[in-house]
């Protein structure tokens, strides 16, 4: 995958602060329109486009994003505390074919192919430095754009699924005072071990925090971010859990493996991470419509589709999988204009309705 030259990207060979400090201005662009009517979790837009957390560090990413034809942007994950990120290399480009889960030691490559290795660790501001700047970026947001914020609990010593619960619905709390349209919970990181990360594999751990969300947001949309499931049962079992209480769930949250450079040596100390773009693509839309079979024909929870897009066939085949919405990671951080040149190609297909 060649990297377009031109408008500001996320820069790969800098540190997290770097990129969280030069974040780029909006830009004036026209952006298409998408035939159809298109919601996220009940609220008008005008496109099924969004970003997930992981490329919008702050506001101005937020708003650079938003000005490049993206409908829904979710504020990267924050927590009641300040967290660091991992050190370099936060995106490693690898060469791997589809992955579906239990796969190990996959290359580095040297140029972007598609797919990366990401390890942030979820880091986040304080509280009053992210408060205070998603409520300048809910006002600064053009209208019909939705903002949504990515919340996690942090774990402590000591603590218990209640703790963990109570510290989820507080940043959710925080971040629906501060102007959040949708609260994004983090049930899935690949790339922490702590149950924080891997909720979404514990049915009732997961519906304990989803009910202490609910409690703390009221009737304001919640989504849920989850991670590979291989097994139709222990989905089953997580939607049983959440049904009635989650609005919409986001997936896939990558697909974790470990990762070996030219000489053999592993990276990241041997720990799996996890691996976004082109490789997980076929497995996402795959657990989209296994997913979708289970909800049946009228849901009430909705499903919004996440891996491997980077062109409007990738979004026809999630819609056609049962996904409501879609979201893109890897292709914008690769290519800042993608989104208008889905549109386009949207423009010229009839589009499906997603509501």
């Amino acid at each position: 995958m060649t990297t377009p030259k031109g408008l500001p990207r996320y820069d790969r060979s800098r540190d997290y602060e770097w990129n969280y400090t030069h974040a780029p201005d909006p830009v004036e662009r026209d952006l298409p329109p998408v035939p159809g009517r298109w919601q996220y979790c009940g609220l008008d837009v005008d496109s099924p486009l969004g970003i997930p957390a992981g490329p919008l560090l702050n506001g101005r990413w937020c708003l650079y994003y938003a000005s490049l034809g993206f409908d829904v942007v979710t504020y990267k994950t924050v927590r009641s505390g300040e967290r660091s990120c991992y050190p370099l290399p936060n995106l490693q480009p690898i060469s791997s074919n589809q992955l579906y889960g239990g796969e190990q030691d996959l290359p580095t490559s040297s140029s972007m192919e598609g797919s990366w290795a990401v390890s942030f660790g979820m880091p986040s501001r304080a509280p009053d430095i992210w408060r205070q700047d998603i409520e300048q970026t809910r006002r600064e947001l053009p209208t019909g754009k939705i903002l949504s914020v990515s919340v996690v609990g942090t774990i402590e010593p000591g603590w218990q699924i209640d703790q963990l619960a109570g510290d989820y619905a507080r940043c959710a709390k925080w971040a629906l005072e501060s102007g959040a349209d949708t609260i994004e919970a983090n049930f899935s990181c690949p790339n922490v071990s702590t149950c924080d990360g891997q909720l979404y594999q514990n049915p009732e751990s997961a519906r304990r925090v989803a009910q202490e969300l609910r409690a703390a947001i009221g009737s304001k949309p919640l989504i849920v971010k989850i991670g590979r499931m291989t097994e139709l049962d222990q989905a089953s079992l997580l939607l049983d859990a959440l049904n009635g209480i989650v609005n919409a769930l986001a997936m896939t949250n990558s697909i974790a493996t470990t990762v070996r450079d030219s000489r053999g040596d592993y990276l990241f100390h041997g720990e799996p991470r996890g691996i976004c773009g082109d490789a997980i693509r076929d497995a996402s839309i795959a657990q989209t419509r296994d997913v979708a079979s289970l909800l049946g024909e009228s849901p009430d929870m909705q499903l919004i589709g996440v891996g491997g897009i980077s062109d409007a066939r990738h979004v026809q085949d999630y819609l056609n999988a049962g996904a409501h919405a879609v979201q893109l990671a890897s292709a914008p951080m690769v290519d800042p204009e993608i989104g208008i040149h889905i549109r386009k190609q949207l423009a010229g297909v009839a589009g499906s309705p997603s509501s």
